[in-house]
């Protein structure tokens, strides 16, 4: 299971209510055992996935074609392939040899902080050429649209 705590003065305590729940059942004395990491800032996840969203909304499949047809629009399919394209990805090769690229995770476990960034400015770099209402934008503004998105959130 995967918990997520935050260091106060008085301790760990339980940041979020899975946690909290899970925290309420151990018995007072009781020892539990954990490997613990510092988590990413959780901020600048969200940001990356309002970044998401917002290219998502300007993005039209019909921008890009090929003899297979035009790309569906499915949110899940877009972001990833935007951290492909970013050059966060792994190869997998499959049972009949063939090679199939898979998106690298995002989770708060997958990578650290520095990487993180640098995966939010690669995918940034993509969204500005490939997205052609947001390659006229410049980085600062899209960020601005971007905090914009997290306002209302």
């Amino acid at each position: 299971m995967h918990i997520i705590l935050t260091k106060t003065l008085s301790g760990l305590i339980p940041a979020d209510p899975k946690t909290d729940e899970w925290y309420r059942k151990i018995k007072l004395g009781g020892n539990v055992h954990s490997d613990f990491k510092q988590m990413r800032n959780a901020a600048f996840h969200r940001k990356l996935f309002a970044l998401f969203n917002l290219a998502f909304e300007y993005w039209e499949p019909g921008e890009v074609s090929s003899k297979h047809g035009v790309p569906q629009k499915n949110f899940d399919r877009f972001r990833k392939d935007l951290t492909i394209l970013a050059g966060h990805y792994h190869n997998v090769i499959r049972l009949d040899g063939s090679v199939r690229v898979e998106a690298d995770s995002l989770s708060f476990g997958s990578m650290d902080q520095e990487t993180f960034n640098n995966l939010y400015q690669s995918i940034l770099d993509v969204i500005m050429k490939r997205i052609s209402v947001l390659n006229k934008l410049s980085k600062e503004e899209i960020n601005d649209l971007v905090d914009k998105v997290l306002e209302f959130a």
